[in-house]
């Protein structure tokens, strides 16, 4: 069985839009949409246009770096958990699934170059010190990446090197021997300033609630920014995470007997053993010149190169264990190594234009890139034995590990994708603004995985049409549109590959700004339909066309649609507030409840207040909630259920010296137990109540 059971959705391998050159410097020292400052910068993630908050037709939200200090969110994991309208679905220890408005999230970025998550999944904990911070657009988005889900975008902003010499030392200690350093230091290198450079380090090493579980990761980046001329600009880096896990899940518990009920676990339960570990190293190096025109025009181009290797030996337990004896678990391992390599290149140009009188700005540019992945199997040789239940779930247990056969090419798979884009901020009146453009892409794959061909060879044109009023200084109304092309990787029963879902999303609400736009606010409607959209519709057994045990997927026409309220920004100097509501609902074309396992309603809210006075005193707390949520185990027709929860984080920092911060942060106060997800049908608990303390030197 392949390491992603092959249920296999293609990620983009290239997006592009990015802040203009010209604006690249306040997007390094500003955030988008702060969570905790002011809310009125340029952003170009949803359109590749520089635009206000107010001016996007479509919504955004941002984490900056001061949220992740104080929250002490080190990973995206724990950061995107916190972000309105997404979920993050925790199906393993070490491979994770993102998901909003009803669909899987599929689009990754770093500086608006497409990120490449094998399958839309992330593998491993990637760490956030590398980040200034990070940015969700959702919905459908044409222009920014023209396929994929109606769900969101997400943008990694990478830290930038800085004019001036500021340097930052961190050391962490908390629950389940977490132990964690970070070292940040940027600055210039020559007396002008022109040349500098920005070095950063972290290294973590934890154990878990979970029994076995064991994480060491070390992050390492380098990033060099060189100006040429006061119009040209390069700059260059190179960033790497080696994240190590031992002790991982692949699957996780089985949740119901024989007879359908549910088996009581304790937060720690897992269905790992100490010789299993999944250890993922990703590096990324890129390249980039930029120059300003005296015109206003600015052009960029960018290569990049990023490379992953992931080596794993795993266990997956299956089985309805017996309601009386707890005996009926199984194991079945293997050994993977999944080696891949792609190449980016992108180029950027825009500027202002003058029709009818009227000052607009244009925006268009010409992408293309290339994935290779390979993946080496070797199969267990013998099945794995479990005990009962009550000695594997409550206590250390030794499970044999088996032999395993010799190592085997069974996937070698290569993705290109070629976009050209344009996007239009057409000025037709004082208070009446538009957003016209269009993403054409041209995508073939090629290989083969698991004995089943690959290829594939899709073209389409995406179009996006976005209007904002305003009809006051701080009130705008606002609408989008944009047509839905998703190529599938997804197989049907005939183990042939499922056609492209298409459709359309769209969105409209009301946005504004308060307190001198320091206070955000907005409100939100949305629709997306796809059509053909893949639903797991069963395994292949034995004599069936494909691989025995591989999943295969039915077309199913899904409609999503649901509203959104979200207020970011600060109530006073000293008062910052974040959060938002969302309501959903998923239906099939027969109008019944569909993806059950997503929750339809969130409520996530975060808040600090600062008393400088105080030797700088901060208080904080992150709330969320979502609904509760289920899905049918077809085998024994009974429901799985998590019934609706919330989880409330808290923190305090304080400087006892100058320039020395020292801060606690208390995670899931309440000890909420809860599931991470039911996306899969097994599950495993998230963490229990936590404590983590941090001292950081700031210069």
């Amino acid at each position: 069985m392949s390491i992603a059971f092959r249920s296999v959705l293609l990620t983009p391998v290239l997006a592009a839009c990015w802040a203009s050159p010209a604006q690249a410097d306040v997007l390094a020292e500003a955030d988008n949409i702060v969570v905790t400052g002011t809310v009125t910068d340029e952003n170009a993630s949803a359109t590749g246009l520089a635009l206000t908050l107010r001016e996007t037709p479509q919504s955004i939200t941002v984490v900056d770096r001061e949220r992740i200090q104080d929250f002490a969110l080190t990973n995206v994991n724990d950061l995107l958990t916190q972000m309105v309208g997404i979920n993050v679905e925790r199906v393993e220890t070490d491979r994770t699934y993102y998901n909003s408005r009803g669909f899987d999230i599929t689009n990754f970025q770093v500086d608006g170059i497409g990120l490449p998550l094998r399958w839309g999944i992330q593998f491993g904990d990637l760490d956030t010190i590398l980040f200034e911070n990070v940015e969700a657009v959702r919905g459908a988005n044409a222009i920014m990446t023209g396929v994929g889900n109606p769900s969101a975008t997400i943008n990694y902003v990478r830290k930038k090197p800085t004019r001036e010499l500021q340097a930052s030392l961190s050391a962490m200690l908390g629950s389940w021997d977490n132990r964690r350093v970070e070292a940040d230091i940027s600055g210039p290198l020559n007396e002008s300033g022109t040349l500098s450079a920005r070095l950063i380090f972290a290294h973590e090493d934890r154990d878990s609630h979970l029994r076995y579980n064991h994480v060491d990761r070390n992050v390492y980046g380098a990033i060099l920014d060189w100006e040429i001329t006061p119009q040209l600009r390069a700059s260059a880096g190179y960033t790497r995470q080696d994240n190590d896990a031992d002790g991982v899940l692949w699957g996780a518990l089985p949740l119901l007997d024989d007879n359908g009920d549910r088996i009581a676990y304790p937060h720690s339960a897992s269905t790992s053993a100490d010789w299993t570990y999944w250890n993922v190293s990703d590096e990324s190096a890129w390249a980039e010149l930029a120059y300003v025109f005296g015109n206003g025009w600015n052009a960029r181009g960018r290569f990049t190169y990023n490379h992953r290797s992931s080596g794993a030996e795993l266990l997956y337990a299956y089985g309805y264990p017996d309601a009386a004896t707890g005996v009926g678990v199984t194991g079945m391992a293997g050994k993977y190594r999944s080696p891949s390599d792609q190449y980016l290149g992108d180029f950027y140009a825009s500027g202002p234009v003058t029709l009818f009188g009227r000052e607009h700005q244009l925006a268009f540019g010409l992408s293309t890139g290339r994935t290779d992945g390979r993946e080496y199997e070797q199969s267990g040789l013998a099945a794995v034995a479990y005990p009962a239940v009550a000695q594997w779930a409550f206590n250390r247990t030794t499970l044999i590990e088996p032999d395993f056969t010799q190592e085997s090419l069974e996937e070698e798979v290569t993705d290109r994708l070629t976009r050209a884009y344009g996007a239009l901020h057409a000025n037709l009146a004082d208070r009446l603004k538009a957003v016209v453009g269009a993403s054409a892409f041209w995508l073939k794959t090629t290989g083969a995985s698991y004995g089943t061909d690959q290829y594939r060879k899709n073209s389409a044109v995406s179009p996006y049409l976005g209007l904002v009023f305003d009809a006051t200084s701080n009130i705008s109304f606002y609408a989008s549109y944009t047509d839905i092309f998703n190529p599938q990787d997804k197989v049907d029963i005939t183990n042939r590959r499922l056609d492209p879902a298409k459709g359309s999303s769209m969105e409209g609400g009301i946005k504004s700004e308060w307190f001198d736009k320091r206070l955000y606010a907005s409100a939100s409607l949305f629709r997306a339909k796809q059509k053909n959209l893949a639903e797991q519709a069963g395994v292949f057994g034995a004599g069936d066309p494909g691989q025995v045990g591989d999943v295969y997927y039915a077309g199913v026409d899904t409609t999503a649609k649901g509203f959104e309220i979200e207020l970011t920004g600060r109530v006073t100097d000293h008062w910052s507030v974040s959060g938002g509501y969302t309501g959903l609902r998923i239906e099939d074309q027969a109008g019944n409840r569909a993806r059950t396992y997503l929750p339809r309603q969130s409520l996530k809210l975060a808040s600090t207040y600062h008393i400088p006075e105080w030797r700088d005193l901060k208080l904080g707390a992150q709330f969320r909630w979502q609904s509760d949520i289920s899905t049918l185990d077809s085998t024994v027709g009974r429901d799985i259920r998590q019934k609706d929860y919330a989880v409330l984080d808290l923190m305090a920092s304080i400087k006892p010296i100058d320039r020395l911060t020292a801060s606690i942060n208390v995670r899931n106060v309440t000890d909420s137990k809860y599931l991470g997800s039911l996306m899969w049908g097994q599950a495993f608990y998230a963490a229990p109540r936590s404590v983590m303390g941090t001292l950081r030197f700031d210069y």
